[in-house]
């Protein structure tokens, strides 16, 4: 029996602005962050989580991880995935933590990470990697994992198990294909905002030769820029290849639809928040403007499952982008997944970040496998930083992440990391300081 003895929060900061990796047109000069938490055990197991932040602020998520994770100190690992939902509601459901949320901002952020850390620990206790700890359990055992408060107006459990067995039969074979090729990605790292057109340039070249065919550049600094910056990536990858667009939430609704008729002739994919994340309808506005022209994807800064039910009932968006660790871990991703699959929407997951595409390959890989059982327009982000930093980087390959292999979340970070990085007293910013 695994019982959690107790815990350590960590506030790591990479100086990712020195290089304007990161950079788009809302976040000028992020330091990728991550607010850390370790679940000790008594078995020698830990449980790594963490939540991508930008820097500044990432003290306020440690502080609310350091709220939430005394809850489950001597708690066993048994007792809490037992009964998943009723662990998240601990987490999400305390009657005074809930007032600063409920269930989003910095306290829901530290939901994520800590949620996140159970199931690490569970996919290590049970010796699989954490697509294959989902993809091994019945229909009726992943829908006991999720909170189906506020969204059984549009999927309840019955109609979530119906949904489940029916991919059941080819399970299999879809873990030996994706054993095989691999799941479909795009690269994000060519087109920071912050990056010269000559490093654009060889950016794009590098990704083409890497076999690389999606790629995404940031707008929505300057309208004559990025009519430039389009040309000319498509000048170096081709219009055979697909070329997604990220506002970063810069524009108001008329603004989004305006800017956007004028990068069309680029042929993008998708507009990416085009808009305020919280805007429902304007970003069902806005697809009614540009649809079929170009779609409207969204996800990173929505912050739960009652947001994202809302973007499907209104039709707002193409491209479901949710985020591993802004909404309340695993346990809510699975909630999200299902009515994406159910509303006919591709969960193409956000994964700019540090720990990212650690995290969001897992749920990409589960998605197919389990839940929608589709590869139609679905695509997983890729940004080439940091990843040398973690015990078990994800693997790419040709434009494609090959399915993980070692037991747990892929998040746990190299304690030589942990401790060089840390804020403010790691060496890393010591130097910086002296």
């Amino acid at each position: 029996m695994v019982t959690i003895t107790g815990y350590e929060v960590h506030d790591i900061r990479f100086p990712t602005s020195k290089q304007k990796d990161g950079s788009d047109a809302m976040n000028l000069d992020p330091d990728y962050s991550a607010a850390y938490v370790i679940l000790q055990t008594d078995a020698g197991l830990e449980g790594h989580g963490l939540t991508f932040t930008c820097g500044r602020g990432n003290e306020v998520v440690c502080c609310a991880i350091e709220a939430l994770a005394p809850k489950l100190v001597n708690k066993t690992l048994d007792e809490l995935t037992a009964d998943m939902f009723a662990t998240s509601r601990v987490l999400t459901g305390d009657s005074q933590l809930r007032w600063i949320g409920p269930e989003k901002g910095a306290i829901h952020l530290a939901t994520g990470a800590v949620n996140n850390a159970i199931w690490d620990l569970w996919a290590k206790a049970e010796k699989k990697p954490m697509w294959k700890l989902v993809a091994d359990m019945s229909p009726e055992q992943l829908v006991e994992c999720i909170d189906f408060r506020y969204i059984t107006d549009v999927l309840t459990k019955e109609q979530a198990i119906d949904m489940l067995r029916k991919n059941e039969p080819a399970k299999k074979q879809r873990i030996e294909e994706m054993k095989d090729t691999g799941y479909p990605a795009y690269v994000t790292s060519i087109g920071w905002l912050g990056y010269s057109d000559e490093k654009v340039k060889q950016r794009c070249a590098d990704a083409v030769a890497q076999g690389w065919t999606h790629f995404k550049q940031k707008v929505g600094g300057n309208l004559e820029q990025d009519i430039h910056r389009a040309r000319l990536i498509r000048e170096v990858v081709g219009y055979d290849a697909k070329l997604m667009m990220d506002a970063n939430q810069v524009w108001d609704v008329p603004q989004a639809i305006e800017w956007m008729e004028k990068l069309l002739e680029f042929k993008p994919l998708w507009i990416e928040e085009p808009t305020s994340p919280d805007d429902i309808l304007g970003h069902a506005a806005i697809r009614k403007a540009l649809y079929p022209r170009t779609g409207v994807a969204t996800g990173e800064m929505i912050q739960n499952r009652i947001l994202f039910k809302q973007l499907f009932q209104a039709k707002a968006i193409d491209f479901c982008q949710v985020d591993a660790c802004r909404v309340g871990g695993m346990s809510e991703v699975l909630a999200i997944l299902l009515m994406a699959a159910k509303f006919g929407v591709p969960v193409c997951p956000h994964s700019g970040g540090v720990g990212l595409c650690e995290y969001t390959q897992h749920i990409s890989f589960i998605d197919y496998i389990v839940v929608s059982a589709s590869l139609e327009n679905n695509l997983l982000e890729y940004a080439d930083h940091l990843h040398e930093h973690f015990e078990d980087p994800c693997v790419v390959r040709k434009g494609r992440y090959m399915l993980p292999s070692a037991p747990g979340y892929s998040i746990t970070m190299k304690r030589e990391s942990i401790e060089a990085f840390e804020f403010p007293k790691g060496k890393m910013h010591q130097q910086n300081v002296h």
